[in-house]
């Protein structure tokens, strides 16, 4: 393998099936800000490519390679497709058993033979199932990351968790957001020598703290910034509102994002005649984000676990909200309750408990001095959980482990 550059820098794919959402800034924090790896970017999708440009690394737009068709039976294929014009046909035509053979969905195998990186990083758990047959015939060492609802994502479909298995057996590594989500890897089956936590780095350096004091208006922002999806918490939010407006008649509810809930997110709001209470700013960049993290009192993120075991790592738009100063009013879900210690940074309170959400808004908003301290222990706690040179330290660690342990494989199977 030509793993190094003249520099000693040993190169890191960083395969993606999109390259980038733009949700998934925290992924463009890792793959742009590596320090003693070079990265060349492999991806099945590129989008917003002008939202996440990599100054010193390539993009590549994988090819997709159509499934092998073979030759038997044309007679009876002509037949059915051309003279009684009936297709897909009523009968298999074909060899037998070579529907199920394996084939390269991807030019992935001849692209690691050409680049001989020293090492994959699969991003999310669902892909590295789907990409693990063609990392094992490439014969790259390679680690996987999770970061939250790919942990239970396509386990009721057929053959997943044997997929999700040989994952855990193949790859170097396997890593994690929060402590909560490697519990669950655990659960699953993933042997305990491998499992790595990767938090998410934050440049807080970038993100202006300001103590939080009460308006003297009265005119409370409560703010949060997510994709509009179940676990999310917002109808919880919304039934605990009332409550408190009765209280702060002229607070608002201020969220930032979109997400398949929005619609029906907003008739929610309007049937609670709450449209006084409740400003959707839509999807809003990094600049944006911040300026509404200045002005806003409290960050809200009462996440909850939804039917589909769909559940949080640590947020991080509540990272970067605690390090902006804004206490923080969520539940005991996932990953937040290791970014969030209760009464310091902020309440937490059960999930799904609107009663108990609202009480908790309320004893903060009630509380100048209350709120003054949440807001510097959440920045101060933040700062020293999530610092974003000492997490891209973390991740190049696990690089480096991941690439010695491949050498040493290779070597034990020679």
């Amino acid at each position: 393998m030509s793993e190094t550059d003249s520099a000693g820098k040993p190169l890191v794919i960083s395969l993606c099936g999109t390259y980038l959402k733009k949700e998934m800034q925290s992924l463009y924090r890792q793959i742009a800000n590596l320090r003693n790896h070079r990265t060349k970017v492999y991806a099945e999708r590129l989008e917003n490519l002008e939202d996440f440009p990599l100054e010193h690394a390539e993009i590549v737009h994988m090819e997709k390679r159509e499934r092998p068709r073979h030759r038997g039976n044309f007679l009876l294929r002509f037949w059915f497709k051309h003279v009684i014009k009936k297709w897909p046909p009523p009968i298999h035509i074909g060899m037998e058993g070579r529907e199920t053979e394996y084939y390269h969905p991807y030019d992935l195998v001849d692209r690691l033979a050409e680049d001989e990186p020293a090492l994959v990083h699969v991003y999310y758990g669902h892909k590295a199932v789907k990409y693990r047959r063609m990392l094992q015939d490439a014969g790259v060492p390679w680690l996987v990351s999770f970061h939250g609802v790919d942990v239970v994502k396509f386990l009721d479909q057929p053959g997943y968790r044997e997929g999700l298995t040989r994952v855990f057996a193949e790859a170097q590594l396997v890593l994690a957001r929060s402590e909560s989500l490697l519990d669950r890897l655990r659960d699953l089956g993933c042997p305990e020598e491998k499992l790595r936590l990767n938090r998410t780095p934050v440049p807080l350096d970038a993100i202006e703290f300001g103590l939080r004091h009460p308006p003297e208006d009265g005119k409370w922002r409560l703010f949060q910034a997510c994709r509009l999806i179940p676990k999310k918490g917002l109808f919880t939010t919304l039934k605990a509102l009332p409550k408190v407006v009765d209280r702060w008649p002229d607070l608002k509810f201020v969220l930032a994002g979109t997400g398949p809930d929005e619609e029906r997110f907003r008739e929610a709001v309007a049937d609670a005649g709450l449209e006084n209470n409740v400003e959707l700013l839509g999807w809003v960049d990094q600049d944006r984000l911040r300026a509404e993290f200045a002005r806003a009192h409290a960050f809200l993120h009462p996440s909850e676990l939804t039917e589909t075991e769909d559940q949080e790592g640590v947020p991080n738009a509540m990272v970067e909200a605690m390090a902006a100063g804004l206490p923080i009013l969520a539940t005991t879900h996932g990953g937040i309750p290791e970014a969030v210690e209760h009464d310091q940074d902020g309440f937490l309170v059960p999930e799904k408990d609107h009663e108990a959400l609202a009480d908790a808004i309320l004893k903060l908003l009630d509380s100048p001095d209350t709120l003054a301290r949440f807001s510097q222990q959440a920045h101060d706690s933040v700062t020293e959980k999530f610092g974003f040179e000492q997490q891209i330290g973390a991740l190049e660690a696990c690089y480096a482990e991941a690439i010695e342990s491949g050498r040493e494989s290779l070597v034990n199977a020679e």
